[in-house]
């Protein structure tokens, strides 16, 4: 299985929300970070083809998808980033119900929708309404509906948006189980959704691709510039307005700052800290202009 974006362009009227955008996706899970307005989203409505793109193709297997039609969709699953739902609806006929949209048979959803529910711990609940449901149970729901007819495309538009850490981390698991054989694609602004499960993460910025790379090659590079420094208290606001700060934590002998920036640190005890890919995030996202020549990051 291949996905392959080349030369992807969307274009509202003179704004232009993704940028001369090139990849090649194989089987597997991809993250996509970026800061709300990076295009992420531009991008997912365009491989679901949900917005017409100004220029550019968008393959499978060699295969244009406009000329592929019905045998595309049937690829595909998604899961929006906005819920929308009939919440009269239980849980198990809203699934029937996409599932008879999606072409489904009677057999198929007889079987998949017991799975799903019970997958996604859903089960005992099957026959309530959806609109009890929490924000993390309506969000499961998504994710089960985006699986029917078993599709080796899923596309997910910030699949954890407002649900708490505990449902974060089960939907990140239930993700990781679900990539044999797929590409998966998840677009998030929430780097810890991705870390440990990418194949390969994705980092775009008002609407380009910034750089791409295993969360290792990521870290790899921008090892360089992580420090931990040692402060007190006085110290503390002077460090926060001059450097890039991923972390601070109360030590026995004082403060202990991780830093990213390209001048080493010499003003203050010091030494080389481990990045991860918060670390990286920061790094391509986030700018200090308080005192650019000490970070010039």
């Amino acid at each position: 299985m291949k996905l392959e974006i080349e030369h992807l362009r969307k274009e509202y009227g003179e704004k232009v929300a993704l940028h001369d955008f090139n990849i090649t996706l194989e089987e597997g899970i991809y993250g996509i970070l970026g800061p709300n307005g990076a295009g992420k989203s531009t991008l997912m409505n365009l491989l679901t083809d949900n917005l017409k793109r100004t220029s550019g193709n968008i393959l499978v297997n060699g295969k244009e998808i406009l000329s592929m039609g019905k045998e595309y969709r049937a690829m595909l699953g998604y899961v929006p980033q906005q819920q929308g739902f009939y919440e009269h609806f239980s849980a198990e006929g809203f699934l029937k119900y996409v599932g008879k949209l999606k072409g489904c048979s009677n057999a198929e959803l007889k079987k998949q929708v017991p799975e799903l529910l019970a997958s996604l711990n859903l089960y005992e609940k099957r026959f309530e309404k959806i609109g009890s449901f929490s924000g993390g149970m309506k969000q499961r729901v998504l994710i089960a509906q985006s699986l029917l007819g078993n599709p080796k495309i899923i596309i997910m538009d910030e699949p954890t948006a407002g649900v708490d850490p505990q449902e974060r981390i089960r939907i990140r698991n239930f993700i990781s189980q679900i990539a044999e054989n797929r590409i998966i694609l998840v677009a998030t602004h929430i780097v810890s959704d991705v870390e440990s499960i990418a194949r390969e993460i994705l980092l775009m910025k008002n609407g380009r691709m910034q750089e791409k790379g295993t969360p290792s090659e990521l870290m790899r590079k921008i090892q360089p510039y992580i420090y931990e420094i040692q402060i007190d208290s006085q110290q503390q606001k002077e460090v926060m307005e001059t450097y890039l700060v991923s972390n601070v934590r109360q030590g026995i002998e004082g403060i202990k700052v991780k830093i990213i920036t390209k001048v080493k640190p010499e003003q203050y005890p010091h030494m080389v800290a481990p990045a991860n890919l918060e670390d990286v995030y920061l790094y391509y996202f986030e700018h200090k202009t308080s005192n650019p020549t000490s970070t010039n990051v």
